[in-house]
């Protein structure tokens, strides 16, 4: 058998591949350090969110505040702000619903995310069943303030 150019080649993308696959199954870390969360009266830690391509990881405190009535999104994000806080993400929100349930009514609120493909709607999850969708922003449903605090 006589050495090749060609052959050299092949061996050298055999071992590349199989180089990536084994980073591939390299096990990943994460480091969350030790903390102290000071809640204001009324609030409830509901766990930690971990960051995705390349955002911090964070905790996630429900405030205590609600308002008295059902908002639309606008309303509801404005409100958010006028308290110091923000309304949830998606993710915030599942999170929200496994952890804290019993602080939220058994119907919708609104998340502070809008559908990629849909700019009139945004994204509530259901406190009932657990479910998310998305509905126009005109629509009034239940909104809830989050604070985040930054894992360092």
């Amino acid at each position: 058998m006589s050495i090749t150019l060609e052959s050299i080649k092949a061996e050298h993308n055999k071992v590349a591949e199989m180089i990536a696959a084994f980073e591939a199954q390299t096990a990943t870390a994460y480091h969350f350090p030790e903390a102290t969360i000071d809640l204001r009266p009324g609030e409830h830690y509901a766990g930690i969110i971990v960051g995705k391509e390349g955002d911090p990881s964070h905790h996630v405190i429900l405030m205590a505040e609600q308002p008295t009535d059902e908002l639309n999104w606008k309303a509801a994000l404005d409100w958010a702000k006028r308290i110091g806080g923000e309304l949830p993400t998606r993710r915030e929100q599942s999170l929200l619903y496994a952890n804290c349930k019993e602080q939220f009514e058994g119907t919708w609120y609104w998340s502070g995310e809008q559908p990629a493909a849909i700019s009139v709607g945004a994204w509530y999850q259901d406190f009932g069943d657990g479910g998310q969708d998305s509905s126009g922003k005109s629509a009034e449903l239940r909104a809830r303030a989050v604070r985040r605090l930054t894992i360092q």
